[in-house]
């Protein structure tokens, strides 16, 4: 490939983003307080047909704010799959509740046959998550909370513009939540929605939220310059091996924010940056990235149909989508050669370690048993986290340069 490619390298960002980010880094007086929050609350309320919306700077920001609302404390229980990231087990384990793992069925969502065997007395909800934008099966976990006076979350961190059955991901839950990070549907390098379906729950909400602080200027500048930096400086760079080195080198700093996840997370432990309103400046990013969502959503389709020609055979998803519509944040494969298509691809300028592998709660630096997980607790999800890789569909990804990829991983996974 003549540029580099990878899922996480900031990919949904255009000029225009990077140019209202630098022009928002010039405009302080904007950066916390400012209509764009409430524009972009009101937006997303109207667009997806949710309740009520309230922005924090990050999707696990929301899910705190969630769980504080219920009351869940220590002692309680949370229900989640396994393969899942560290970003979602850390809220619970602060509030000092037990997360329970449930297995995944082959398409990497919840397997609803096995939640009420894991259902005790101090359980208090369970969270489903729609993985790489493919919805779970929500209708029936739905009826299991009701069966059983649970709260339903709903985890939209990859699904935002998907849908299930004529409706969005994120409208069947007590209480939906989504994230605006780095590599996610639409971007504004860090942020995320929370929004209260459960009128029951709104006022604590509301009375969380009003009493969360904005981020640090210093934070906040750190995430518009971000952009720039990437656009200009890391990407071009990252083709070469001293730009990869110096990259890693930025990376294990967290210089400018590069890490979704922190050091601390993969302890176990929710860094102090979490737990804030979406500040202003970040408003406007996400406001422009809103703005093209269907664009995206649209590209992302079509690049997976692109993969699904050439690669079904261990394709993660299927081609008879049901009652969904998917948004494909990415394309999933399980193959025995995951690794070598990792290793081979980077020769292409293609990155594909995105770090959804290897281990139950990602990254693979991630701490299992700090998240309470115990090996064997879900077999399959164990399996199938050896041996994913997962393709980009992102809008810096040409239908030719998938199709190369499609026909380069296709030689990979046949080569004996």
């Amino acid at each position: 490939m003549k540029k580099v490619i990878s899922s996480i390298l900031s990919p949904n960002f255009e000029k225009d983003d990077v140019s209202l980010s630098l022009k928002l880094v010039f405009s302080p007086g904007r950066w916390k307080k400012g209509l764009e929050i409430q524009e972009m609350e009101r937006t997303f309320k109207e667009k997806f047909n949710l309740g009520d919306c309230f922005s924090f700077n990050s999707g696990r920001s929301c899910l705190l704010a969630i769980l504080q609302a219920m009351n869940i404390k220590k002692g309680d229980e949370v229900i989640i799959q396994g393969f899942t990231c560290n970003a979602v087990v850390n809220p619970i384990i602060k509030t000092g509740a037990r997360p329970v793992f449930v297995d995944l069925k082959s398409d990497l969502n919840i397997d609803e046959k096995k939640i009420e065997e894991k259902i005790s007395p101090r359980t208090k909800a369970v969270i489903v998550q729609h993985t790489f934008g493919w919805p779970a099966e929500i209708g029936a976990v739905k009826g299991i909370c009701q069966r059983n006076n649970l709260y339903l979350i709903e985890d939209c961190a990859h699904s935002l513009g998907a849908e299930y059955d004529g409706k969005y991901c994120g409208s069947f839950g007590d209480v939906s939540f989504f994230s605006f990070g780095k590599d996610k549907i639409i971007s504004s390098v860090f942020g995320g929605m929370l929004a209260v379906n459960n009128r029951n729950l709104l006022n604590r909400i509301k009375e969380i939220y009003e009493n969360s602080p904005f981020p640090s200027s210093f934070w906040i500048f750190e995430q518009l310059i971000y952009p720039f930096l990437m656009e200009y400086v890391f990407l071009p760079l990252f083709r070469f091996r001293p730009g990869r080195i110096f990259w890693s080198m930025m990376f294990e700093l967290n210089a400018f924010s590069l890490r979704s996840v922190t050091k601390e997370e993969n302890q176990g432990i929710l860094p102090s940056s979490f737990g804030k309103k979406l500040p202003n400046a970040l408003a406007c990013l996400a406001l422009n990235q809103l703005n093209k969502l269907e664009k995206f959503n649209e590209h992302r389709r079509k690049i997976a149909w692109i993969y699904f020609k050439e690669l079904k055979d261990v394709a993660v998803f299927s081609e008879d989508f049901g009652k969904r519509k998917p948004v494909f944040m990415r394309f999933p494969l399980v193959s025995d050669k995951s690794a070598l298509i990792i290793s081979e691809m980077r020769k292409f300028n293609v990155f594909l370690n995105d770090g959804w592998r290897e281990t139950i709660i990602v990254p693979p630096k991630t701490v299992q048993e700090k998240m309470g997980y115990e090996k064997g607790e879900c077999r399959l999800a164990e399996k199938i986290s050896k041996n994913i890789v997962s393709l980009p569909t992102h809008i810096r990804v040409s239908f030719e340069e998938a199709k190369e990829i499609a026909s380069i991983v296709k030689s990979l996974v046949n080569k004996r």
